[in-house]
């Protein structure tokens, strides 16, 4: 992936160490300390220009966000969002955010950054399908990465999956489904044609918009990894069905 940014990426990048974290392998085990309080941590996976992250860290106070991406330039752009989100002047260097970071690493290493039960929720929205077979390991979904998933997430634990693209849905599907997880709220088409079906309350990335408003399928599912997560999710079915 070939990013075009402004000149001087990394020394904007570096002038916002409130926001932006360039080294978050140091506070593996200790991201409840950067927050400074006990609040549930969900993280986005390849958060791309920062949209989804930047709107949910404002509707959602009570939960810590942090966002991934492996790109100076996006860690940029992400920043931008998150100080029109947040409603914070470009020129204030001195941003104190409560409940939002953005976090400069690949996410192959996320057991270098994150210890063991530190996450309650992951979200991979629009990750790279990799549409050649030889590349089937890049998928974020693929089994390598998502036992680490496993590993970082708490008795909550859950991830949020949504793309575009149906063979790496179907790819997922099955990769979760061979690690015996649990799957739930499984959609084909998330929108339903996006007028008629678009719920007002669920927060879009760049692509989501882009797609969706092209009349597109978006593919959506949820994975249950936690115990006490999935013994939530076994008696909400209960309930369904004796109700």
């Amino acid at each position: 992936m070939r990013l075009r940014g402004r000149k001087g990426i990394r020394e904007a990048i570096e002038r916002q160490r409130d926001l932006i974290v360039l080294e978050p392998a140091i506070y593996k085990g200790k991201w409840a300390e950067v927050f400074g309080n006990d609040n549930p941590i969900h993280v986005e996976l390849g958060m791309g220009k920062g949209r989804f992250i930047s709107e949910m860290s404002k509707l959602n106070p009570h939960i810590n966000f942090i966002g991934v991406d492996m790109y100076d330039e996006l860690i940029r752009r992400a920043s931008e969002k998150v100080r029109i989100a947040h409603g914070i002047e470009e020129s204030e260097t001195d941003v104190s955010l409560e409940n939002i970071r953005l976090a400069l690493f690949n996410i192959e290493r996320i057991e270098e950054v994150f210890e063991p039960n530190e996450l309650e929720r992951i979200y991979l929205n629009f990750s790279d399908p990799w549409p050649k077979k030889k590349h089937a390991r890049r998928r974020l979904t693929h089994a390598g990465f998502v036992n680490k998933y496993k590993e970082v997430l708490n008795g909550k634990g859950q991830i949020h999956f949504k793309t575009d693209s149906r063979s790496l849905f179907e790819f997922s599907l099955n990769s979760f489904s061979d690690l015996g997880l649990r799957m739930r709220n499984i959609s084909l088409d998330l929108h339903g044609g996006f007028e008629e079906g678009f719920n007002p309350d669920h927060v879009m990335t760049e692509y989501e918009t882009k797609f969706a408003g092209r009349g597109m399928n978006i593919f959506r599912c949820e994975v249950v990894i936690g115990e006490e997560a999935l013994a939530e999710h076994v008696d909400s079915l209960k309930e369904e069905q004796q109700s």
